[in-house]
């Protein structure tokens, strides 16, 4: 996973540093590769719940059917990044990389408005 977070970094031209936490689905949390993801870059994991990511549809690039019926959430990476840098900035948030999706996972990533 630190590839594809690596990669999607160079790709938007944004720094490692700059990235203050990871974010997912509460459903996640006991995911590995993320656990270990957060543990390699020293961050925080948080985990929101479908409720509190349904809040973000209206901000989403792309409404999964596939994703809604499995978690709630019609989009966990972008709604996940958006409920994150709303928390960390206490400010709105708009998405600053699009859901990137990978055969091993999809990632968004947002910041303060």
């Amino acid at each position: 996973m630190r590839a594809l977070l690596d990669q999607a970094l160079q790709a938007h031209q944004i720094e490692l540093h700059q990235i203050k936490a990871l974010a997912s689905i509460d459903l996640k949390r006991d995911e590995p590769a993320l656990i270990e993801l957060a543990e390699q870059l020293g961050l925080k994991m948080m985990y929101y719940s479908s409720q509190q990511l349904a809040t973000y549809q209206a901000q989403l690039s792309h409404h999964s059917q596939i994703a809604f019926e499995r978690t709630g959430c019609y989009g966990v990476a972008e709604s996940a990044a958006l409920a994150l840098a709303e928390e960390l900035a206490k400010a709105p948030a708009k998405l600053l990389i699009r859901r990137q999706k990978y055969a091993q996972a999809t990632l968004a990533l947002a910041s303060a408005a």
